[in-house]
């Protein structure tokens, strides 16, 4: 069985990297939005995903890996949506930001340009490892 990629958006100022570091596994609820909450569903144990500053720097810092998938939201009490627990990986060596995704023809395809809304998005292996590549520059 082969690892998805995904990125997963969060405003800093509410629940930023250095928050899911200090506690060493956070989960992921609140998620409200029908196509996101159904990537939330897709995710396995092991997949690895962006953590996005969304609101406030706009930019990819780290990556997570889903520790615990197919979770019930806790926030929701009529338990229709998603939820998955996530452990930070690694931070970026540099932060990736979306001016910087936006402006590269080798990420024009990317759900995060294509569904600038979408809290919880997809990343194709290549797309990863480009960005990957990327934060080493």
């Amino acid at each position: 069985m082969s690892k998805n990629y995904w990125l997963m958006k969060s405003e800093p100022d509410a629940y930023g990297w250095d928050d899911l570091v200090a506690e060493g596994e956070g989960t992921w609820d609140g998620v409200r939005n029908h196509r996101a909450a159904n990537n939330l569903r897709a995710m396995q144990v092991g997949d690895e995903a962006f953590f996005y500053h969304s609101n406030i720097g706009k930019e990819i810092v780290g990556v997570v890996r889903v520790s615990q998938a197919g979770l019930a939201d806790p926030s929701d009490p009529e338990g229709k949506w998603a939820a998955v627990k996530v452990r930070p990986v690694a931070k970026l060596a540099r932060p990736v930001s979306l001016k910087e995704i936006k402006g590269d023809p080798a990420l024009a395809e990317m759900e995060l340009i294509k569904l600038s809304r979408l809290s919880v998005a997809v990343v194709q292996p290549k797309e990863w490892d480009y960005i990957i590549a990327l934060s080493k520059r």
